[in-house]
C-alpha cells in the first residue's frame, strides 16, 4: 500500500465516521452517546475480525503457509525435473554406478539407523 493509499484511506475512515455521526443524531437517537455505539460498532469489528484469523489459523490457511506449501510444492517439482534430467544424461554406465552406490548407501544407513533412510535418500537425491 503507497501513502497516498494509506492517506486516502484514513480520509475514507474519517469520512465514514462523520457520516455515521450525522445518522446517528439524525435517526433521534439523542439519548445514546455516539461514542458508546461506536465502541460497540467497533467491538463487533474486532470480534469479527478475529474470529476469522482464528479460523484461519485452525485450518492452517494462513497466507505465509500458503505461499510455502505452493513455494515448496513447485521448488520441488522443479529440482526433480531438473535432477531426472541430469541422470538421463549420463552414460548407461554411469547411471548404473550411481544407482549402485545409492542403494549401498540406503542399505548401510537402514542398518545403522531405520529411520535415517528417508532423509540419506533425500540428501543423495539433491547432491548435484
Amino acid at each position: 500500500m503507497t501513502r497516498a493509499q494509506a492517506l486516502l484511506l484514513g480520509f475514507a475512515l474519517l469520512g465514514l465516521g462523520a457520516a455515521g455521526y450525522g445518522l446517528f443524531r439524525a435517526s433521534g437517537l439523542d439519548g445514546f452517546s455516539p461514542g458508546i455505539a461506536a465502541s460497540a460498532v467497533l467491538l463487533l469489528l474486532v470480534l469479527g475480525w478475529t474470529g476469522t484469523y482464528l479460523t484461519r489459523v485452525v485450518t492452517g490457511r494462513m497466507t505465509f503457509s500458503e505461499q510455502r506449501r505452493i513455494y515448496r510444492e513447485s521448488y520441488d517439482a522443479l529440482t526433480t525435473a531438473e535432477l531426472q534430467d541430469r541422470f538421463d544424461a549420463l552414460p548407461a554406465e554411469e547411471q548404473a554406478r550411481l544407482l549402485a552406490e545409492l542403494e549401498g548407501d540406503t542399505r548401510a544407513a537402514n542398518a545403522a539407523d531405520p529411520s535415517a533412510a528417508d532423509a540419506t535418500t533425500a540428501a543423495d537425491a539433491t547432491t548435484p
